[in-house]
């Protein structure tokens, strides 16, 4: 039965990277910790994902999320909607490695609109890592937690 759901919980999640459409159907919300300890919450695009395992998020070193990052690694991401609702908790960092932006620039998403392109220093990657999750999909749930793991995958996250 977990596995079911997981399975219908990444298929969701992939489904939902690099969206280019209009309204709310590619976004995430990712929830941080505040400079004064209290949590925020904004919504994002997906650039890429590993369906539950990774998420991966576009912004800028000097804006809010960053930062907050930059002080605590922890965070959740929430994707829902009236059918569903996947709730990842784990840690996010910054990555600012070449390769990586490179792998995660997407043109038709709109990073051309912030940035001069993947090598433009106001350009960085937020990579979310999860350890435990929440599921309710097809009124199935399931909790649990993942085992970590630093391996890099193929697309160098």
């Amino acid at each position: 039965m977990n596995q079911e759901v997981i399975a219908k919980a990444e298929e969701i999640i992939n489904g939902k990277t690099g969206y280019i459409g209009g309204g709310m159907e590619g976004y995430a919300a990712l929830s941080l910790i505040d400079e004064n300890g209290y949590p925020t919450t904004s919504t994002l695009t997906i650039v890429k994902a590993d369906g539950i395992k990774w998420l991966t998020f576009a912004t800028s070193p000097d804006e809010n999320k960053a930062k907050r990052v930059e002080k605590c690694s922890r965070a959740s991401v929430c994707i829902n909607s009236t059918e569903y609702n996947i709730t990842l908790v784990g840690t996010i960092e910054i990555v600012t490695d070449m390769k990586t932006k490179k792998d995660m620039w997407l043109e038709p998403m709109g990073c051309g609109e912030h940035w001069t392109g993947y090598d433009d220093p106001n350009f960085c990657v937020l990579r979310f890592e999860t350890e435990r999750y929440s599921l309710f999909v097809g009124y199935e749930s399931a909790q649990g937690t993942l085992e970590r793991s630093r391996e890099k995958n193929s697309a160098g996250l």
